[in-house]
């Protein structure tokens, strides 16, 4: 279970889009919160890989090999 306080501006358009759509605030809590949570964990995980590069213990290869390395055959 989980409680927030949200600005009565945000409550409004809530309620407004709950009003047009017939969904739940918390169906569309719940949205946003998934949506934001994977971009939050796509920016971490690209942030480690990153410093992964830096300190030399992953290495990065040309679009060029990459495309070499997986191309399919015709």
């Amino acid at each position: 279970m989980l409680a927030i306080r949200l600005p009565r501006s945000i409550e409004r358009r809530l309620g407004k889009l709950v009003r047009r759509t017939g969904r739940t605030k918390t169906f569309y809590v719940r949205e946003a919160i998934l949506k934001h949570l994977q971009d939050l964990e796509d920016l971490y995980l690209a942030e480690d890989v990153l410093m992964r590069i830096r300190r030399g213990e992953e290495r990065t290869v040309t679009l060029k090999e990459a495309v070499k390395r997986h191309a399919r055959p015709r």
